[in-house]
């Protein structure tokens, strides 16, 4: 099935590492010019290495989305290189997991930045663009955790549950615009490969899933009705699939990528 998505151009924050790694190989293979907007550059680098590999074109740009001049450099430099932004896919994020009581200020400080403030920095940098050209998708990936609440990620959380707000407003003033918004909640979700966690990712340990104990393992898995935890490549399906053409006519939705965690 074509998709639409050959030649389009797709931001992908976070683009370098995990998740957004792998948002960004899946338009890759779809023939799409993917700009990685990372924190960390060296990694981002490594990837447009493997997205050149497979014949496709890819730019790295350190980014930081908690500043928005960083963001609006980025933006432009995207525009430069390739013309136009059709996609934009908020990824970018930072959990710390610790009982709400024993976390530090600075660690809850930063994770509202990063993936609250991150999204809606954004999301402005390319509005005037896309609604100039009145065309536009925006995904956002929020979490399961921002529709249920997670103990020991309730900071976390509340972010995620504010981007999938932001993300229906957003959707009700954008759609005159031809603009759609929607989010995708993965639960939890593990590299499959070493060597694609960058140092400034939430698996910043390079884990995997054999990494894990079986004990702690068994206990996840025991809450997902699949006996899986989700890929990489579980969310760039539905990444692309709010991307394509088939997705033209959904705004303002929000879709478990979970195995079945959660289910509203």
């Amino acid at each position: 099935m074509d998709l639409g998505l050959e030649g389009k151009t797709v931001i992908v924050t976070g683009g370098g590492a995990n998740i957004g790694r792998g948002i960004t190989m899946a338009f890759v293979r779809e023939k799409a010019n993917v700009v990685i907007a990372d924190i960390d550059e060296e990694q981002g680098q490594k990837v447009v290495g493997e997205c050149e590999g497979l014949g496709g074109k890819a730019i790295a740009i350190k980014t930081d989305v908690t500043d928005y001049a960083s963001v609006e450099a980025m933006v432009k430099k995207a525009l430069e290189t390739f013309g136009s932004i059709d996609v934009l896919v908020n990824n970018a994020g930072y959990v710390s997991n610790k009982l709400f009581l024993k976390k530090p200020i600075e660690e809850y400080d930063k994770e509202i930045r990063i993936n609250y403030l991150g999204v809606v920095n954004c999301t402005r940098a390319v509005l005037d663009h896309m609604t100039e050209r009145k065309a536009g998708r925006i995904v956002n990936i929020a979490s399961d955790s921002g529709r249920v609440g997670e103990p020991r990620e309730a900071v976390y959380s509340g972010t995620k549950g504010a981007v999938i707000a932001f993300g229906k407003a957003i959707a009700k003033e954008m759609g005159r615009f031809w603009i759609t918004v929607n989010a995708i909640c993965p639960g939890a979700n593990i590299p499959q490969k070493p060597g694609t966690a960058g140092k400034h990712s939430m698996w910043a340990g390079d884990i995997t899933v054999e990494m894990i104990p079986p004990e702690t393992k068994e206990r996840i898995l025991s809450q997902y009705p699949l006996q899986r935890m989700g890929t990489p490549e579980d969310v760039a399906y539905a990444a692309l699939f709010f991307a394509s053409e088939g997705a033209n006519y959904i705004t303002g939705q929000t879709l478990s990528v979970s195995g079945g965690y959660s289910m509203i």
